[in-house]
């Protein structure tokens, strides 16, 4: 995907080149665009072509700055960790319940101290 960007970066950049290339044509400033009146549009599509550069420059900084994580299968190789067995869980809680370890048994409302907020009443 970095690569593609910077593909698309660099088409403007190509283009501009090429209209410069045209405007300027093989015989160079002196006798090309400045003698035939197109000084002007050379100049314009030189700022463009600058200011298409600036997002180009980004993305190489950003590609050659931007940390790369381990690739698989180099750097540390860490233990696997056991997946969630859902059949065992629910066959090991239905052992407790049958054995009558299960969940804890919620007291009666009358039983239970009812929590306080605020200022307490004696």
């Amino acid at each position: 995907m970095r690569m593609f960007k910077l593909v698309l970066s660099l088409l403007p950049l190509v283009y501009i080149g090429g209209l410069l290339f045209y405007f300027t044509g093989f015989s160079g400033w002196n006798e090309g665009p400045l003698a035939s009146g197109l000084g002007p549009t050379v100049l314009g599509l030189g700022a463009i072509g600058l200011l298409f550069c600036i997002p180009l420059i980004f993305r190489l900084l950003k590609l050659a700055i931007t940390p790369r994580g381990p690739t698989p299968g180099k750097g540390i190789d860490l233990p696997e960790e056991t997946a969630f067995d859902a059949d065992a869980a629910l066959a090991r809680y239905l052992a407790r319940k049958a054995a009558g370890q299960g969940s804890a048994e919620i007291p009666d409302a009358e039983d239970a101290p009812r929590p306080v907020f605020g200022r307490k009443i004696s």
